[in-house]
């Protein structure tokens, strides 16, 4: 089994939905990475460049959160996860769960997200 890094509530705002005022408006959404590496090497050298640079991921997701809009969040997702796994060679899979929580919809409810696992 694969060791963790879990990143959770990335706060960004972004211009993605179906609609025309979605992508006017925009609106809040939230973001859950988790990578999957070996973090035995970093916890003995306690050397930033034996891991990942967290930072790093956080700014990446906020960039493509907060960037060009898409009509579906799954896009969004799988543009994340793949730019992770082209970007950072020490992971080896990532999920990823984008949280909408305020999509304009006439029923009551607490958020639309979606899930994606990716491998190498």
């Amino acid at each position: 089994m694969k060791d963790k890094m879990t990143l959770t509530g990335i706060e960004v705002f972004g211009y993605h939905g179906c609609s025309v005022e979605e992508q006017k408006l925009g609106q809040k959404f939230f973001v859950d990475v988790e990578l999957n590496l070996d973090l035995s090497i970093s916890g003995r050298s306690d050397d930033i460049n034996d891991t990942v640079d967290y930072p790093k991921i956080i700014l990446l997701t906020e960039k493509i959160v907060g960037g060009t809009p898409r009509r579906l969040i799954e896009t969004v997702a799988e543009e994340l996860a793949s730019k992770i796994l082209s970007e950072f060679d020490k992971v080896d899979a990532v999920k990823i769960i984008l949280h909408k929580p305020n999509a304009p919809l006439p029923m009551t409810y607490k958020e639309a997200a979606v899930e994606i696992f990716r491998t190498r």
